[in-house]
């Protein structure tokens, strides 16, 4: 049975569970949440094996990096895509303990010369590490780009996906994964990356034509691709954007 951690503190309140009316003091919000909470992850993770991706629930981010470097073999070459989630849960200093042969495009590249070759070498990484900015409760992936890089990675090149993602991506389906990314990802993303574009400015998607946009390239991977094993770690707490 999953279960997605409580925060500290917050007890189970029985008075609510037998029925009694509580007070206004006791009222448990949490409790309810949580619950519902539990209910979603295991209706995604049973929908994300239908579609035959693998995937597992961890409680937090220590069990997401351990599982994460329990996938990568000694000596494997290891692509990441642009994740703050990744960083959040601590995985660039995970990685650093281990005997592999990094690829990590925007942190070791130098030049945007040097940055695109890196791009290219991790679609022969045996591994590529990424997050997603949705994943729906009927087992899909939903992800936008601006260069196809990170997505590209997901489904054809390396031997095999590993995509961690806190709780907070979870969404019904495909729609609520759209909007999520118009209305919460790209404006916050663009902002992060220093972009030129009228959602830096207003917070809204304007679905723009500027140079800088960032919504360029949308993919969904509806069941799992043919050439690439992917495995999707869900992770008990609120990561990334």
């Amino acid at each position: 049975m999953i279960r997605v951690p409580r925060k500290a503190g917050l007890p189970v309140n029985h008075s609510l569970i037998i029925g009694t009316i509580p007070k206004k003091e006791e009222i448990d919000m949490e409790q309810w949440q949580q619950w519902f909470q539990e209910k979603q992850v295991e209706r995604t993770i049973n929908a994300l094996k239908k579609n035959n991706f693998e995937a597992v629930f961890v409680p937090d981010s220590k069990a997401a990096c351990e599982e994460v470097l329990k996938q990568i073999p000694d000596g494997a070459t290891v692509g990441v895509g642009g994740s703050v989630t990744l960083i959040q849960a601590g995985l660039p200093e995970a990685l650093a303990s281990r005997n592999i042969q990094l690829i990590w495009p925007i942190r070791q590249g130098k030049t945007p010369g040097e940055i695109f070759d890196l791009i290219r070498k991790s679609f022969s990484a045996d591994v590529f590490l990424s997050g997603t900015n949705a994943v729906t409760e009927d087992g899909k992936l939903f992800n936008v780009d601006a260069t196809g890089n990170r997505v590209g990675a997901m489904f054809i090149g390396p031997k095999k996906t590993i995509i961690v993602t806190g709780v907070n991506k979870i969404v019904k389906d495909v729609d609520a994964a759209e909007k999520r990314v118009k209305e919460w990802v790209a404006p916050q993303n663009a902002k992060r990356l220093g972009r030129k574009t009228p959602c830096v400015e207003t917070g809204v998607c304007a679905d723009c034509k500027s140079p800088d946009r960032i919504c360029n390239i949308y993919v969904t991977l509806a069941k799992k691709p043919v050439r690439t094993d992917v495995l999707v770690i869900l992770v008990g707490e609120q990561l990334g954007i």
